[in-house]
C-alpha cells in the first residue's frame, strides 16, 4: 500500500490510514466471551492483530461464488474453502464482518454456527481430526459494509454509484466473504462474480471467460499462486476493460469510465515496468499483470492486490504520471505478495522494498540516484524530524502505515547496500525474493541471509535502523 504522498492532501489521508488501523487494533474482539480462543473461535496471534484468522487449519483453496445487485447493494455469496486441520477440530472459526449466513456444511454435513462480532464460529457434525483435509461451504447474504470509523471511510467491501469495490489492509477480504483472514494462511483462488449485464467485474489472476444469461453476466478468475487473503480485490461497475498478452501472460487493466484515457496508457505500462524490476528482483512471480483504477475520490491510496494493483483517483489526478506508484505496487508483487511478512508488525518488509524500488526505478529512468534519494531524506529538503520518532521495523498497531515505516525501510536497505556493496546487496535481493518465494518470512531471516552472503554480523546494522528512534550514523562501505 502508499498513501497518495505526491498529491495534496497526502498528510492528512496518511493520518487518516494510520488512525483506521488503530481503530482496527481495537476491533479483535471474537465476541464469544469465555468461550475464548484458540484452535475454536480463533486468532493466530498476530502481533498487533491477535485476533485475525484462526490457527486450527490451514486452507489451500477458496471457490467463491457471489452475486451482486448494485441497486439494492446486496450481495449473495457460496464459499467452497478447501482445507487441512492443524489441530483436532471440533469447532473452528472464519473471518467474517457483518454478513447474514444462510447456512454452513463441513464434509457435506450441515454443521452448528454461532457469531461474534467479526466470527463465525463452526461447530461439524463429527470433529475434523489434525492433518485430515476438509471442505467447509458457506452460504451468505447481505449488505456488505467496510470496516470503517466516523469521518475516515472505511477499508474492504465499499459500495459505489453504479457498482463497488474490494480494498484495503490489513484486512478487507472478511467484509465479503468468510476467509482464514491472515497473511500466514495463503491460499488459491477461483472468483466467480456475477454482475447486471452491462457492468464488468474484474478481480485477481488469469480471466477465464464470461457468460451472460438473464441479463447479467458472470465474470471467472483464478489466481492459483497462494494469496493472503487481504490482497483479494474486486472492482464492479463501468469501466474499459483492456486484454492484452505481456511475455506470454494476460494483462488485464480495468479503468472507471470517469477517468480520462490517458489512465489506461499509463497502467498499460505495467508489464514493461515490471520488467525493468525484475532486472533487480528476479523473475515476476505470478501469471497476470494489470491494474484497476477507481473512480470514487474516498480511496486516497493504492494497495498491491495480487497481480492486479488497485490505485486511487488521485494518482491520475490533472494528468499526473504515476510512474512511481505503478513502480511501488509493482514492487510488491515480489516484497509482500510473494514473500509475505509473518507478523503486521514487520510490514517494514513490504514497504521498505517498495519504496527502494521508485529510487532503484528513478535512477533507472535517469533521474536521482538512490544516493541521492537517501541523501534527501538524510539531510536534504526531505529530512523531517518524524523520519526519527517511529521505529520502522516494529512501528505500534497504530502507526502501521506512518512514513517511516516506508522512508526508513528504504533507507535501511540502502545502508546494507552501502556496507556490503552492489554486488552482496544485490545478490541478498534476488536470493531473498526466491528462496522465499510464497512463504511468509521476517526481519531476522533477512538478517541471517544478508550476513551470509555479506560474510559478515550485521546485528548492529540492523538494530540501529530498525529498531531505534535516533538517527544512525551516515552509512559508508563495509
Amino acid at each position: 500500500m502508499v498513501p497518495n504522498r505526491r498529491f495534496p492532501g497526502a498528510v492528512a489521508a496518511l493520518a487518516a490510514i494510520a488512525t483506521l488501523v488503530a481503530v482496527l487494533a481495537g476491533c479483535t474482539g471474537g465476541g464469544f466471551g469465555a468461550r475464548g480462543f484458540g484452535a475454536g473461535p480463533g486468532g493466530l496471534g498476530d502481533p498487533y492483530f491477535p485476533a485475525y484468522g484462526n490457527r486450527g487449519y490451514q486452507v489451500d483453496h477458496y471457490y467463491l461464488a457471489v452475486r451482486y445487485d448494485p441497486d439494492r447493494k446486496e450481495l449473495a455469496g457460496s464459499a467452497t474453502i478447501e482445507a487441512v486441520a492443524t489441530a483436532d477440530l471440533a469447532e473452528f472459526s472464519l473471518d467474517l464482518s457483518g454478513l447474514t449466513v444462510g447456512s454452513v456444511t463441513v464434509e457435506g454435513a450441515p454443521a452448528t454456527i454461532a457469531r461474534g462480532d467479526e466470527k463465525l464460529l463452526v461447530t461439524p457434525a463429527a470433529p475434523v481430526p489434525e492433518a485430515a483435509p476438509f471442505t467447509v461451504v458457506v452460504d451468505y447474504h447481505g449488505v456488505p459494509e467496510p470496516v470503517d470509523s466516523p469521518g475516515l471511510g472505511g477499508t474492504g467491501f465499499q459500495a459505489s454509484d453504479g457498482g463497488a469495490y474490494v480494498i484495503g489492509q490489513p484486512r478487507s477480504a472478511s467484509t465479503w466473504f468468510p476467509v482464514n483472514d491472515h497473511p500466514l494462511d495463503k491460499a488459491t483462488y477461483q472468483i466467480e462474480v456475477t454482475v447486471p449485464a452491462g457492468l464488468a467485474a474484474v478481480s485477481n489472476g488469469v480471466p477465464e471467460g464470461e457468460t451472460v444469461a438473464g441479463g447479467w453476466r458472470t465474470w471467472r478468475w483464478a489466481e492459483r499462486t497462494p494469496m493472503a487473503s487481504y490482497l483479494t480485490t474486486l472492482a464492479i461497475g463501468d469501466y474499459r476493460v483492456h486484454r492484452s498478452e505481456h511475455r506470454g501472460r494476460p494483462l488485464v487493466t480495468a479503468v472507471h469510465a470517469e477517468l480520462p484515457p490517458s489512465v489506461d496508457q499509463q497502467l498499460r505500462r505495467s508489464g514493461e515496468i515490471a520488467d525493468v524490476l525484475e532486472g533487480w528482483f528476479g523473475p515476476y512471480p505470478f501469471e497476470a499483470y494489470g491494474g484497476i483504477a477507481l473512480a470514487d475520490q474516498r480511496v486516497g491510496f493504492a494497495l498491491e492486490t495480487q497481480s492486479r494493483p488497485t490505485y486511487g483517483p488521485s494518482f491520475f489526478a490533472d494528468g499526473r504520471d504515476a510512474t512511481w506508484v505503478i513502480v511501488h505496487e509493482l514492487a510488491h508483487q515480489w516484497f509482500g505478495n510473494s514473500v509475505s511478512v509473518r507478523g503486521w508488525n514487520e510490514i517494514w518488509l513490504n514497504e521498505g522494498f517498495a519504496t527502494y524500488a521508485e529510487w532503484l526505478y528513478e535512477e533507472w529512468d535517469g533521474g536521482d540516484t538512490a544516493q541521492e534519494a537517501f541523501d534527501n531524506y538524510w539531510q536534504g529538503p526531505g529530512a523531517e524530524d518524524r523520519f526519527w520518532t517511529v521505529p520502522p521495523g516494529d512501528p505500534g498497531p497504530e502507526r502501521l502505515f506512518h512514513s517511516a515505516v516506508y522512508v526508513r525501510g528504504a533507507m535501511t536497505l540502502h545502508a546494507l547496500r552501502r556496507t556490503v556493496g552492489d554486488e552482496a546487496f544485490f545478490t541478498i535481493v534476488r536470493e531473498w525474493a526466491d528462496r522465499m518465494a510464497g512463504a511468509n518470512a521476517g526481519t531476522e531471516d533477512l538478517r541471517a541471509l544478508s550476513e551470509r552472503v555479506a560474510g559478515r554480523p550485521l546485528g548492529e546494522l540492523f538494530d540501529q535502523w530498525l529498531y531505534t528512534a535516533d538517527r544512525p550514523d551516515q552509512p559508508g562501505p563495509g
